[in-house]
């Protein structure tokens, strides 16, 4: 991830499937609201 936008990430473990991608306290990807994983593309696109 880092070396395609010098985002550096942190992996934190949740509870019950939980699954959110976060960025500067903004949420990204939320997996309750979409019901699947995203694609790496869909989030790097919300990072460029």
């Amino acid at each position: 991830m880092k070396a395609k936008t010098g985002v550096s990430v942190k992996l934190t473990p949740g509870g019950r499937g939980e699954f959110s991608v976060l960025a500067d306290g903004k949420v990204l990807w939320d997996k309750s609201q979409t019901h699947r994983f995203p694609e790496h593309a869909e989030i790097l696109s919300q990072l460029a």
